[in-house]
């Protein structure tokens, strides 16, 4: 599914729906360098940058400026929430650091 069958097919009236069109493209102009020319890297943050907007969104707003500002700050939140999720690999050795790296060689 693409970013803009996401958006098209909320749950929102046409008017809102209208006005919820134009942050998004306003947001992605904003980060579009961001993503460099993977295709399926585009496809992803679009896709992410739509949902971002379709969670903050609802059938009153009407500010264009308001839904693109806080569409960019509740993706880059669940970046940062998705970038602090550990994920350990079992596979992978378990590295140990000397206790001097860790307290600046300071006992």
């Amino acid at each position: 599914m693409s970013a803009r069958q996401l958006i098209d097919g909320a749950a929102f009236g046409p008017d809102a729906l209208r006005v919820i069109g134009q942050p998004f493209g306003a947001a992605w102009d904003e980060i579009a360098p961001n993503f460099g020319d993977d295709l399926q890297n585009i496809d992803a943050a679009r896709l992410r940058l739509a949902n971002a907007l379709l969670s903050i969104a609802d059938e009153d707003t009407r500010n264009v400026d308001v839904l693109k500002r806080a569409a960019l700050q509740r993706m880059a939140l669940d970046y940062r929430r998705r970038d602090a999720t550990v994920v350990t690999d079992e596979k992978q050795p378990r590295v140990k650091i000397p206790d001097e790296k860790i307290s600046g060689g300071i006992h």
